[in-house]
């Protein structure tokens, strides 16, 4: 933790991650809406990480992360693109089944995460208390028990994975929310649901406090 910030008397940081545009978007609004919220919460030192969408890279970028800065909740962010709210989710499976390559142009199909890992892991974040904070924000919100097999899914598995078999990640905890599109984003595609970056960073703000 920063030395700012244990002066200050804060000894809780979260780490929250957004993932670089994809599949041709230009923006990607999981690291745009992180970008937006505070650096500190209530006390709670918030880091902000952007990763890339890329397989196994991101899970490295993210694990060294961990090391540097040992947070005590780790918060992946990602888009959906299409759904209606945003959706922390409840599960990530040991799987890679991509629909499109990544930005490294990697296309991983029916492909096991950790060949050691199990076949998936829960998140140990509250996620049914954010979503219930996020209603409370006026944010729609819901959980979901689907984080896809892509880079998403991805993530949230290599962070569990990695948070249960690491010995020095004991205790920390982790999990992951996917976000819509953001409204510049559904610009020219009408059939598209979409909120505001302002939206979707008053969304993470709220699940941040549940955490807290």
């Amino acid at each position: 933790m920063h030395k700012n910030y244990r002066e200050a008397g804060c000894f809780m940081s979260i780490l929250i991650t957004g993932f670089e545009p994809f599949d041709g978007e230009s923006i990607n609004p999981s690291f745009e809406a992180v970008k937006l919220l505070p650096d500190n919460v209530n006390g709670c030192e918030i880091i902000k990480l952007e990763l890339p969408c890329v397989f196994y890279e991101s899970i490295s970028k993210l694990e060294a992360a961990i090391r540097t800065h040992k947070p005590s909740v780790v918060l992946c962010i990602g888009q959906a693109g299409g759904r209606f709210s945003i959706t922390p989710e409840r599960i990530a499976i040991n799987l890679d089944d991509a629909r499109i390559p990544d930005n490294a142009g990697n296309q991983l199909v029916d492909t096991p995460i950790f060949a050691d890992g199990e076949n998936a892991y829960f998140a140990t974040i509250p996620i049914k208390a954010m979503v219930e904070a996020m209603h409370k924000a006026g944010i729609p919100a819901s959980v979901s028990n689907t984080a896809g097999t892509y880079v998403c899914n991805h993530i949230m598995y290599g962070l569990l994975h990695k948070l249960t078999t690491v010995p020095e990640f004991d205790g920390i905890r982790g999990g992951f929310i996917h976000v819509p599109f953001s409204t510049e984003q559904v610009v020219n595609k009408p059939d598209k649901p979409g909120l505001s970056t302002e939206q979707i960073a008053k969304g993470l703000l709220a699940c941040i406090s549940v955490c807290i």
